[in-house]
């Protein structure tokens, strides 16, 4: 068998797992998927925060949803997005919280100072908080910052992979996509997190067409 084969073959057996998981996804995460839509479409009318957390690629996951809820949602560029913050973006902040405060912290740290009531926490884990490595338990501070968030009455989503872990029974919404493989997990997340996105973005249009939107009030949120 030649390495061309071999190539061929590895690629269509991952493409083959990803149409079998959106297959699954449809059924068990469409009717979650549409109540994050609207939970995010009433934190966007009411100007309210969204917090979104993530370790490793996980955090290039929730850098790109908040990029994405700030600017992409928006249908022209007069429009307001969702106020927006991904937890593990500020380098400096964070490195002094895990130099001085300890790496489980370093959400609730930042929470403390950032969070607004009525605020949304979204977090993305692989695992959804289990497991563990030489530094310990997995994501635990993804789940400190998700129970902050529970704690003060705002609402959250997970977006987890394997079981789901124990965050898929801590958050308001939980996403979980059902493969033991990180890298489908993973790719998942990004294409879940652009469904939720552009479900968003289709309902403020549709929002602001039917008559009822005051662009002037939705820009002047204190």
């Amino acid at each position: 068998m030649s390495e061309d084969t071999i190539q061929l073959s590895y690629a269509a057996a991952f493409l083959s797992q990803v149409q079998d998981l959106s297959s699954v996804l449809k059924v068990s995460c469409s009717q979650t998927l549409d109540q994050a839509i609207d939970l995010l479409f009433e934190a966007w009318k009411d100007g309210k925060w969204v917090y979104v957390m993530g370790n490793g690629g996980s955090a290039s996951t929730a850098t790109h949803l908040a990029a994405d809820l700030a600017k992409t949602i928006c249908p022209t560029p007069e429009d307001r997005g969702l106020r927006t913050l991904a937890l593990a973006d500020n380098i400096p902040l964070v490195s002094a919280l895990v130099n001085d405060w300890g790496w489980e912290n370093v959400y609730v740290n930042q929470l403390s100072t950032y969070y607004v009531s009525g605020g949304v926490g979204i977090a993305f884990s692989v695992h959804g908080g289990s497991g563990k490595d030489i530094a310990g338990n997995w994501s635990q501070n993804l789940m400190k910052g998700l129970q902050y968030i529970k704690d003060r009455g705002g609402k959250t989503i997970g977006f987890s992979g394997f079981d789901g872990g124990p965050m898929k029974d801590l958050v308001d919404l939980s996403i979980v996509v059902p493969a033991n493989s990180t890298p489908l997990v993973e790719g998942f997340h990004v294409v879940l997190h652009h469904l939720i996105v552009f479900g968003l973005k289709e309902k403020i249009v549709k929002y602001k067409n039917s008559g009822v939107y005051d662009h002037a009030k939705a820009s002047n949120f204190s």
